[in-house]
């Protein structure tokens, strides 16, 4: 039986990194979940983004082979509008692309995840986004990675967006683009706390996000075999191991079922109170690795700590 990974994005930690955790911190918080895998946003990560120093290179590999960690998804953005004047054309949107795959497997990372530019409340991405993929296609392949966009709320996983991808890897028949599933998108309870800030307009621009989209788990069927990724979104779990958002007692047995044996990669976008997120990412962890446990043993299979 097919048995997930486990990761965590660096993304968890914001507000920590860098005040009350240094890198070095994180690293031994991920490892310290049990985790195997890192993920890390390009911008925010590496300070002198997009050409790391050597030093932070040298620290970088130090850190993985101390907590015996692998570099998972890099995130990065192509900015489509950024500058006022006009929108990023598409041989800018590849170029931009095309720098994130070099850094992304300079720093030993499978996955790069794009976020591009968007033209509506759907997220529907900037029309650039297919020819400048395309064109990076021949380098992911030659560097090994996978480009991965985010399917992330208010977007579910029925709709032209989605379509757009998938129908995209069809026309092109290339491994080296898939989908990441955000967990997000299954929240089906109100938040009433976002690691974001709260306020009026907020409220009324995302009213989607913030009461939860709802996608039944049943949908993953429809395109499971494109997902080699998932960031596991969440909010808040209790002390009992209640996560009060997100149902993973529908996800996990869901996914188990499907075969899904990629990374659930941790992305906590609660509060961001000093040192929570240590917690929160560790209490995630225990819970689906509990409901994982529990699949297995009444499914046959093995029981994983």
């Amino acid at each position: 039986m097919s048995a997930f990974k486990y990761g965590v994005s660096l993304y968890s930690y914001t507000e920590d990194l860098g005040t009350v955790m240094s890198l070095e911190d994180a690293f031994d918080h991920v490892a310290g979940t049990g985790s195997t895998g890192i993920e890390i946003l390009g911008e925010t990560s590496i300070p002198t983004y997009p050409e790391p120093t050597s030093a932070w290179l040298d620290n970088w590999f130090a850190l993985l082979d101390r907590y015996q960690l692998e570099p998972t998804n890099m995130a990065a953005w192509v900015d489509t509008r950024i500058t006022i004047g006009r929108n990023m054309s598409a041989e800018e949107g590849a170029a931009q692309i095309a720098q994130d795959l070099r850094l992304a497997h300079r720093l030993g990372f499978k996955f790069l995840r794009p976020k591009f530019g968007v033209i509506d409340g759907d997220l529907t991405p900037d029309p650039i986004w297919q020819p400048a993929v395309e064109r990076n296609l021949d380098l992911a392949h030659q560097l090994g990675i996978v480009i991965l966009p985010e399917i992330h709320s208010p977007t579910p996983i029925r709709h032209p967006v989605t379509d757009a991808y998938i129908a995209f890897i069809e026309r092109t028949g290339t491994k080296n683009f898939g989908l990441m599933i955000d967990t997000g998108i299954f929240q089906d309870r109100p938040l009433n706390k976002w690691g974001g800030g709260e306020t009026d307009e907020i409220r009324k621009a995302a009213l989607s996000f913030l009461n939860g989209i709802k996608v039944p788990v049943e949908h993953l069927v429809d395109v499971i075999k494109y997902v080699p990724f998932i960031q596991a979104k969440f909010h808040h779990i209790d002390e009992t191991l209640h996560d009060h958002h997100i149902p993973w007692d529908r996800i996990v047995p869901m996914l188990k079922k499907l075969g899904y044996a990629g990374y659930l990669s941790s992305e906590y976008e609660g509060a961001r109170d000093p040192w929570v997120s240590i917690e929160q990412v560790r209490r995630q962890h225990a819970l689906i690795r509990k409901l994982e446990a529990e699949y297995d043993a009444a499914h046959g299979g093995n029981i994983h700590a």
